[in-house]
Parts: structure tokens; C-alpha cells; sequence
């Protein structure tokens, strides 16, 4: 007896040195979707191994320093004949009601273009239930969406990767089911990432024709806190105490503690550097 049919949407999984967490991305939905494809970046790890021994295509990359980058280029190259694409980054997986979610979406026509879905995001071990809220623009119909490309290719701290911001799409709608994001490597990864980011951010405050772009193509929330002082200050008490990140008890307080020195990172490496 067949199992359910497979989601017409191509899962997109950008990788490098993901061994840790890829199995358990690939598992999430191996059968579950149309085509399962590992993009990754000459990881140096076991992550191409593990990902085609359970049954994932893997597609190597290679980043040519332009556009477009690594998610336009799948968007552009992997199996365009199948017009969704779903990204998750190599430590997420969809949650059940999600697929099941996606299964009553995508049991009819479906009109919009993109669909913007929450993160379950985990940090320090522990899935937080408050303080901030991610979503993400992660399936789109290919045909109708696209990566900006900006005037950011000398910028350090992203390299192939898109910056954070999110595709533009002809019209979009908000899934109420989540992507679990759980990195199983160690904390110190977060900030490594992070220090990477940083590096970014701090560029765009010295290039304000790339962050006037990008501003206009974020959340009216991301646009309010583009504009406020003091935003390491504001973003901890936005994160803690306003949408009660209290209530995640240590995971909750060292969340925002280390959201709010992201921020101080970004006006310290702002100050460094000189005006071009």
C-alpha cells in the first residue's frame, strides 16, 4: 500500500559543514516532497555523504563572488520544472502540522506567490515559546519571486549567502505552522555566525544606498526598529520583556541577552570603521 503523495515542491537544503545536523533535516522529509536537494558548498565534512546515504540529491556549489547568489541560483537551477521551492537551512525540519498544513494548501490552486512561515526556534538546548518572532519567506513559487540583487558584493560577513532580507514576491500569506529551527551544535556557533553578521550590518550603516534598498523591502516591523536609539537597549527589553521572553526561563534571558550584544556588535564595528 503507496504512502501519501508526494508535496509538488522541491525541498532546497543550502549546506556547508552541516554534519551534525543533516541527517535528521534530510529525514524530516525524505518522501514527504517531490525532490530533496542538498546544495552544498565543498563542505569539508561528512555532510554529502550523509546526505545522498538517506536518499537526498546532493548538488555541489561553488559561489563565483557575483550574482546571483546561492538561494537565486537554486531558484534559477534546481529542478525549475517543479515551480515551488522550499528552503530550510541544514538544521531545520518542517513539523508535522506543517506538512499537514502544506498538504491542505497545496490540495488546490494555490494563489499567491510566496508563503511567509514561523521559525520554532531553539537556543542553548531549549525550544523558546516566547520573545521574538521569526518568520521567514522559505516556499515560493519560483516563477513569481526573487532575490533583490544589491550593491553589497564587497561586503564581508555573507560571501554567498543573500543578506537578511527577504525574496520579493508578487503577493505572499502567513502559514500558521512552524519550521523547527534546533541547531545540535554548540552555542559557539551562534556566535560565530553572528559575529559574521555583524560584520555585515556594520558595512550597511556606511553604505546607506544598500540599506535604504534593503529597508524598503522589510516587515513595516523591521522597518520601525531600523529607526530607533539605543537598539541593543531596546531589543533586550523588546525580547524579554515586552513579548515576555522571561516566561523561557535562562534559555529565554540568555536569548535576548546575546539578540541585544549582537546589536551592541553591530554600532561598535559601526564606529570602527571608517566613513567611506
Amino acid at each position: 500500500m503507496s504512502g501519501p503523495k508526494k508535496l509538488p515542491i522541491v525541498v532546497a537544503i543550502p549546506t556547508k559543514n552541516e554534519a551534525e545536523n543533516i541527517e535528521t533535516t534530510v529525514r524530516s522529509v525524505i518522501g514527504q516532497f517531490e525532490h530533496v536537494v542538498v546544495i552544498d558548498s565543498n563542505s569539508t565534512d561528512d555532510t554529502q555523504a550523509l546526505a545522498a546515504a538517506l536518499g537526498a540529491e546532493v548538488v555541489p556549489y561553488e559561489w563565483d563572488g557575483k550574482y546571483p547568489k546561492k538561494k537565486q541560483w537554486c531558484l534559477d537551477n534546481v529542478h525549475p520544472e517543479t515551480p515551488w521551492l522550499l528552503f530550510l537551512d541544514g538544521d531545520e525540519t518542517p513539523s508535522r502540522e506543517l506538512i499537514a498544513e502544506l498538504r491542505r494548501v497545496f490540495a488546490r490552486p494555490v494563489a499567491v506567490a510566496a508563503f511567509d512561515i514561523p521559525l520554532g526556534y531553539w537556543f542553548a538546548g531549549k525550544r523558546l515559546r516566547h520573545g521574538y518572532t521569526i518568520v521567514k519567506r522559505a516556499l515560493m513559487d519560483r516563477t513569481r519571486c526573487r532575490f533583490p540583487e544589491l550593491g553589497d558584493l564587497d561586503a564581508p560577513g555573507m560571501g554567498e549567502q543573500e543578506g537578511h532580507y527577504q525574496p520579493v514576491a508578487e503577493s505572499s500569506a502567513t502559514l500558521s505552522s512552524a519550521i523547527e529551527h534546533e541547531d545540535l551544535d554548540p552555542v559557539r556557533t551562534w556566535f560565530e555566525r553572528h559575529n559574521r553578521y555583524s560584520d555585515w550590518e556594520a558595512w550597511l550603516e556606511h553604505h546607506p544606498e544598500v540599506k535604504e534598498e534593503i529597508r524598503r523591502i522589510k516587515t513595516r516591523q523591521g522597518q520601525l526598529f531600523h529607526k530607533v536609539p539605543f537598539k541593543p537597549l531596546v531589543s533586550f527589553g523588546y525580547a524579554y520583556l515586552y513579548k515576555r521572553g522571561f516566561l523561557d526561563g535562562r534559555a529565554g534571558f540568555d536569548y535576548a541577552l546575546a539578540m541585544s550584544f549582537y546589536r551592541w556588535q553591530i554600532a561598535l564595528k559601526t564606529r570602527e570603521q571608517p566613513s567611506s
